[in-house]
């Protein structure tokens, strides 16, 4: 019996090492909050977990590779992304029409994005074509060809994405915050790559990564709806037969460590000059990783700071002073390292003062912390907004991916929910002082020459 109740032992004919040859299965969960949770590693190392949800008529079905922005080098930068594209051009059994038709005529959907960490590709899809959804996404993510002229198409696609980015102050800005705390660690740069890089980038060499990254034990496989696990380890199977994804017996890969940290760069102020009717400019300063244990306590601040409208910089700034429609707080946490920030989007004219209230405020609660009301407000957020998001088979999907991928583990619903009851406003107050009190950053987009963010 796991925490909370939660069900963990091992079912079918195993025991055996992931690696040993044959497929090992556990039950994860059986969550009275969600359906049935079963995890099987497969011999060459890919793991394969799904929810069964038997009161939905629709199933999600993702294939989760453990590769992001983070691990190109320079030269490569936007690889990841450009591959991501790729993978939806044709395999050796279907072209780029039969990937979006054969989903799409039995009213199905599919997507993909990449991010710093991780890759995805997903389908949704009613249950009974399950199979069908299988089989296309496995085909596409372990058998594509990628052809040249294939690359040079999306090159252009590519390359229209990054100028219609650099449109977009408002994606923008985060942007370059991340390049004021990283500088040029990979987490500093831009997913997509910069024109710079993917103009020169060869066909040898996305295929290069395409093969050494793209790895059965790199893979998790997550699906949640109204299925039967068996048989989706079996459609899984199927599918990558005599692929290279179908590889000798092997472990899978650990989860990214934590250690050594992420050096990060000191405090810096990036401005970058745009015409535009609005200034866009995000405050902050080096946050905490994925598995702190303080990541509950921080959840609970960004929603007193500036996770919703009852947030004291949502109220102060926008609320009493009408000085920006859109003003909040975040926090993105990686393996090794983390960012805590402030977005606003003002009128060029009202940013000294924006900046100079939300830097009060952040001072205040770095001296004062937080009310017990507000403790109570945060954590209700944070259990609510967490419950509400596993309303449909995506987010259940992506729970489960997300907890073998980058955590290890799937922490029960059940359980995370105590987690967060258990936060004390002393831990809030602790991690307030010592994270607010940090040296911080400023990012500026909009219409700006010479002007001292400073003051």
């Amino acid at each position: 019996m796991g925490p909370s109740g939660a069900v963990r032992h091992a079912t079918g004919t195993q025991p055996g090492r992931a690696g040993s040859g044959r497929a090992v299965t556990r039950t994860l969960s059986d969550d009275p909050l969600g359906g049935t949770v079963r995890r099987t590693v497969l011999p060459s190392g890919l793991r394969v977990l799904t929810e069964a949800i038997p009161a939905m008529r629709s199933v999600s079905f993702g294939i989760w590779v453990a590769v992001g922005s983070r691990d190109e080098t320079g030269p490569q930068a936007g690889a990841a992304h450009f591959l991501e594209h790729l993978l939806f051009k044709g395999t050796h059994k279907r072209g780029a029409l039969e990937i979006s038709s054969e989903i799409e005529a039995v009213g199905g959907e599919t997507n993909a994005f990449t991010t710093k960490e991780y890759t995805c590709y997903y389908a949704r899809v009613l249950d009974e074509d399950l199979p069908l959804a299988i089989d296309v996404m496995c085909d596409l993510v372990a058998d594509s060809v990628i052809e040249a002229a294939d690359v040079e198409t999306e090159r252009g696609v590519i390359l229209e994405e990054i100028a219609m980015h650099d449109d977009e102050p408002g994606d923008e800005v985060h942007d370059l915050f991340a390049r004021a705390v990283y500088g040029d660690h990979p987490l500093g740069r831009l997913i997509s790559g910069t024109e710079e890089t993917v103009t020169p980038m060869t066909r040898r060499q996305i295929h290069s990564f395409y093969r050494h990254r793209y790895t059965a034990p790199q893979i998790v496989i997550a699906a949640a709806g109204n299925l039967d696990h068996a048989t989706v380890v079996k459609l899984v199977r199927q599918a990558l037969r005599d692929t290279p994804l179908d590889t000798d017996p092997a472990t899978p890969a650990p989860h990214r460590p934590a250690t050594p940290a992420v050096r990060t760069r000191p405090a810096a102020t990036l401005v970058e000059p745009k015409e535009s009717e609005q200034a866009h400019v995000i405050l902050g300063c080096p946050g905490i990783d994925r598995l702190d244990e303080r990541r509950f306590a921080l959840g609970v601040l960004n929603n007193v700071l500036g996770g919703g409208m009852s947030s004291r910089l949502f109220q102060e700034i926008r609320e009493q002073r009408g000085l920006a429609y859109s003003v909040y707080s975040y926090a993105s946490q990686y393996a090794d390292s983390g960012l805590f920030a402030v977005y606003a989007g003002c009128a060029p004219g009202k940013v000294d003062e924006v900046l100079e209230l939300t830097r009060a405020e952040l001072a205040r609660v770095a001296a004062e912390g937080i009310s017990e009301a507000e403790l109570a407000r945060g954590k209700g957020m944070s259990k609510g907004s967490f419950v509400l998001g596993l309303e449909d088979t995506g987010s259940r999907m992506s729970r489960l991916a997300k907890g073998e991928l980058l955590y290890g583990d799937l922490m029960p619903v059940d359980e995370l929910l105590t987690r967060v009851d258990a936060v004390t406003l002393a831990d809030v107050n602790t991690l307030a002082a010592e994270l607010l009190s940090r040296p911080m950053s400023l990012a500026v987009v909009g219409p700006f020459g010479e002007h001292d963010f400073s003051a």
